[in-house]
């Protein structure tokens, strides 16, 4: 009686070998102690206590976005010894963005074994950085730094950082446009509105302003995003002028 309820209920750990196997293929090696990559791939959500402690990968994220600031600061540094901290830090920063990281989190399929509550239609695209990060975390407790810099080069940098290309990818076109209007002493100014989905969902509406005069709009689930989105459309309106600059 009620079996179909058990079959629901089934952790995606509970087929460990499985796990492990996908683990093996991603990282490369059998993993010595595998709560950690439990821990990596389970949400908030699922409200799991172990120890009296919240199980979930916030606290392997936060550790795994500082390795691989640190990873990726010692790639630069040594790739490039010619160039001052500025140029690191935005060569950086368009390295570990959070569009890279979720792509890599997509290609790797990391929502394959992620333990939620939370249909996996309801995540946003930041929740395959986030599993990411905290699989380098648990990389780096499970392993140690240095097969954990491996893990981080073969999935990260190898594969994504092509440092011309980079040289010219705009990270974040906001911060491009409210510099350009600065330089030139125009007023830019984005106008927040926010509105609910048939499905009750929140979204941000911006109207982006340049001299009182309305460039483009942007919608988003978050603020940020819709943010990004008007001032983009709003970069390609006035690009020629931007570049000679």
């Amino acid at each position: 009686m009620f079996s179909f309820l058990k079959k629901n209920n089934k952790s995606p750990f509970s087929e460990s070998v499985d796990f492990i196997l996908f683990l093996k293929k991603i990282i490369g090696y059998k993993p010595k102690e595998i709560h950690y990559y439990k821990k990596a791939f389970t949400h908030s959500s699922s409200k799991k206590i172990v120890n009296n402690r919240s199980f979930n990968y916030e606290r392997l994220e936060f550790l795994g976005d500082a390795i691989i600031d640190t990873i990726v600061s010692t790639f630069l540094y040594n790739i490039a010894p010619l160039e001052n901290e500025g140029y690191l830090t935005k060569m950086r920063s368009k390295i570990v963005s959070r569009n890279n990281l979720n792509e890599l989190g997509k290609n790797l399929e990391l929502l394959k074994f992620i333990d939620s509550s939370v249909s996996q239609d309801k995540f946003g695209d930041n929740i395959y950085g986030n599993i990411y990060e905290a699989l380098v975390g648990a990389v780096f407790l499970d392993k140690g730094y240095i097969i954990c810099e491996k893990f981080v080069n073969k999935t990260l940098i190898s594969p994504y950082v092509d440092i011309e290309r980079l040289e010219g990818k705009i990270t974040s076109y906001k911060s491009v446009l409210i510099e350009w209007c600065q330089k030139n002493k125009k007023e830019i100014y984005f106008k927040v509105s926010e509105e609910k989905t048939k499905e009750k969902r929140k979204h941000f509406s911006i109207q982006l302003f340049i001299n009182r005069k309305q460039i483009s709009k942007g919608r988003a689930p978050s603020k940020k995003k819709a943010e990004e989105i008007a001032a983009r459309r709003a970069y390609y309106t006035f690009q020629t002028i931007i570049e000679k600059d």
